[in-house]
């Protein structure tokens, strides 16, 4: 029987160390499993978090420890440490791209299909927001032979364009108060949404002066310092 949310939901704490796992397992994956050092310093970042936590040692011990009574984590041991490793996927019964979708909204919050699609980048690349929306629809109509729902579509919130999604792995969200935008965003965006879209710029950014620098290798010139034109276009 797959983890079932409902009869055994996560506590804040399981949910930042189980996806802490998830997330480290796919973009630093040389320092995977990991320690519990390494893990809590990963629960504990100030960025690409929200909300931001404090855990400490002791917390993320109980935290590990009640996972792996769930399947949903286990211990290896080398090099005289303890590591630990996640079991989501199969834990919980869902394809990889679904598991994205849940460890982002564990570590960042309710988030539209396109900030999932952006943060998602480094987990997994969908290819459109198309692709990311079916996987939230198919996880909002899961049945209950296999767990039941694991996220919901919060009510739009006053001035914004798009609705968020909640994963449901903490047990069930208020959606009217989750849907209220934070005081001081105007409505215009989470601080977890204004962070997503400067790493998507940074990240272009980084692309396009890669391609710039080939492009200058190719052609035998040197690239332009930043903030002065090419040669020939002053």
């Amino acid at each position: 029987m797959p983890f079932d949310p409902a009869t055994r939901p996560l506590t804040p704490n399981e949910a930042r160390v189980l996806a802490t796992l998830m997330e480290k397992a796919r973009t630093v994956p040389d320092s995977y499993p990991m320690s519990l050092n390494g893990l809590l310093t990963g629960c504990n970042q100030k960025t690409s978090r929200d909300p931001v936590m404090h855990l400490s040692d002791a917390d993320a011990q109980e935290a590990l420890d009640s996972l792996k009574l769930l399947t949903l984590a286990f211990e290896t041991t080398g090099n005289r440490t303890t590591r630990w490793e996640h079991n989501f996927q199969r834990g919980v019964g869902v394809p990889e791209q679904s598991a994205v979708l849940l460890g982002l909204l564990m570590l960042r919050g309710p988030q539209t299909a396109g900030e999932l699609r952006i943060n998602a980048e480094r987990w997994y690349r969908f290819a459109d927001i198309s692709s990311v929306e079916a996987f939230l629809d198919e996880l909002q109509e899961r049945s209950a032979e296999k767990g039941g729902p694991l996220v919901v579509l919060l009510p739009r919130a006053p001035g914004a364009r798009e609705q968020r999604w909640a994963h449901l792995l903490c047990g069930p969200v208020d959606t009217h108060s989750a849907a209220v935008p934070a005081p001081g965003s105007g409505g215009g965006g989470t601080p977890a949404a204004l962070q997503a879209r400067v790493e998507a710029l940074e990240t272009q950014v980084a692309g396009l002066r890669a391609t710039v620098e080939r492009l200058c290798a190719e052609l035998g010139i040197a690239p332009a310092p930043d903030g002065m034109s090419p040669p020939g276009q002053e």
